[in-house]
Parts: C-alpha cells; structure tokens; sequence
C-alpha cells in the first residue's frame, strides 16, 4: 500500500508539474497570441490607412478612365463616320475613276477614228488635186478651143447680124433680096425622102413636118460634117460654115406642107457651083 501511495504521490507530484508545465506554456502561448494579434491590429490600420489612400487614388483614376472612355466614345464615334464618309469618297472616286477610264477609251476610240479619216481624207485630198491637176490641163485644152470657137461664132454673129433682116418670107421679099445683089439665092421644093438633095453645094434630107404647127426637122451635110436640126420653124434662118474659109450659108423655109416644104439656100456672092436635080434652081 505504502508502495502504492508513493507511486501515487509520484503520479500526483508529476501531474502537478506537468500541468505547472502546461500553464506556462499556455502563458506564454497566450502572450504571443496576443503580441501576435497586436501586430495583425497594427498591420490592419497600416493597411486600411494605405487601403483609403489607394481608394482614394483608384476612384481618381477611375473617375479619369471612365472620362476618357467618354472620350474615347465620341472619338470612335467619330472615327466610324469618317470611315463612313471614307468609304463613300472611295466609292464615288472609284466610280469617277471607272467613268474616267470609260471616257478615254472611248476618246481613245475617237482619236483612232479620226487619225484614219484624216488619213483617208489626205488620200482623198491628194487625189482629187491629182485629179483636178489633169482636169486644169484638160480644162485649158477646152478653154483654148472655146476661145477659138468663141471668136469664130462672134465673127458669124456680125455676119448674121448683118443679113438679120433679109430673111425673104415669100417670093416678093425674095425676089427684094436678089435685086440688091449681096447674095446668091437658090430654091427648092422638097419632098420628104430618105435621100439626099442637092441645093447649091450643101447637101439636104427632109425628115419630118408639122404643117399644124409649122416645123421640120432636116439634116444638112457640107463638106465632111453633117448636122441635123430638129423643130425648127417656118421662115426661121438656119445658118452654118462652109469649106476652109468659113463661108456663111443659109436655109430658110418658107412654107412646110404634109411630107414637103418649099424655100431657099443663101450663099456668098459668086461662088461656083454646080446645079443638079429639078429641085436646085438659081435666082437671077
């Protein structure tokens, strides 16, 4: 028993120091905890006062974000309309550029077609100069001749002018002429005929009449040259040249019957001829 008591004792004697132990410890522990929660207590004012600062600086600079994200707004605003407008310039210039390249095809076109009529009308100009260069040769050759044909019908003008008035209508005007004696007067009366006649030294065809209306057409033929005259009228002088002196000769008709007529040739004064056919007959 005793050995229990003391084993007892001792037991108690060292709870009592253990838990003596585990005060201390607890104490000191609880000290620290304490020194410890002190610390965290003046950490957590350090930090709220630098919390409040750093608020204060974030509500600052988000007061500045959120203006500049205003701005920034009416800025991207402003860019989408001057995309917008960017994009309707580029359409209009890529249309004017299209036109453009439209309207110079089609000068390019133009120009084309104009430097070949202007070619084409150089050629042509260069041969009608060509052309009107002979034609001017030509047209001398002519102009000479009429000239000369000029002054022969103005030679017989003056002739025919002279002897104007002595066409004989009838046989009393004729037989007025004979007795001044300028001219030569021969008569016929002619049917009409396929062949010739003879009336001084001309050759002459009866071919038609009109007795209503007082017309012929004859055919002369002197020399080598024969020449026809149509719808000529009763009492109208028909004149032409004759043989290398050009010697003035005229045929007068003075009556037109049905297939005949009846009058005279005028010839120069005595010239020699030879009478053939009961038609030719010279005046006295």
């Amino acid at each position: 028993m005793d050995w229990l008591k003391s084993r007892t004792t001792a037991i108690a004697g060292g709870c009592l120091v253990a838990l003596i132990a585990l005060q201390g410890y607890g104490f000191i522990s609880m000290r620290r905890i304490v020194d410890r929660m002190s610390s965290l207590e003046r950490e957590i004012q350090a930090v709220r006062a630098q919390d409040g600062t750093e608020i204060t600086q974030l509500t600052s600079d988000l007061s500045v974000v959120t203006d500049r994200m205003g701005v920034t707004a009416k800025e991207l605003e402003q860019a989408r309309s001057v995309a917008q407008q960017l994009k309707q310039e580029h359409a209009r210039t890529a249309q004017r550029l299209r036109t453009e390249l439209a309207a110079k095809a089609d000068s390019k076109l133009v120009s084309d077609f104009r430097e070949e009529a202007t070619s084409k009308l150089t050629e042509v100009q260069q041969d009608a100069t060509n052309k009107i260069g002979a034609v001017s040769g030509e047209v001398q050759v002519v102009r000479s001749d009429l000239d000369q044909t000029r002054q022969a019908l103005e030679s017989s003008s003056r002739d025919i002018s002279d002897v104007k008035t002595q066409v004989a209508r009838n046989a009393t005007e004729l037989a007025g002429l004979r007795r001044k004696g300028e001219r030569d007067y021969f008569e016929f009366d002619m049917p009409k005929s396929r062949k010739f006649e003879r009336i001084a030294d001309v050759l002459i065809q009866l071919k038609k009449t009109d007795v209503r209306r007082q017309k012929y057409d004859i055919v002369i033929q002197a020399d080598d040259n024969r020449v026809e005259k149509k719808d000529r009228m009763a009492n109208e002088p028909i004149q032409f040249l004759v043989g290398r002196d050009r010697l003035r000769y005229e045929v007068v008709v003075n009556n037109v019957d049905r297939d005949r007529i009846r009058g005279y040739v005028s010839t120069p004064k005595d010239k020699l001829l030879s009478a053939e056919g009961p038609s030719f007959q010279r005046l006295q």
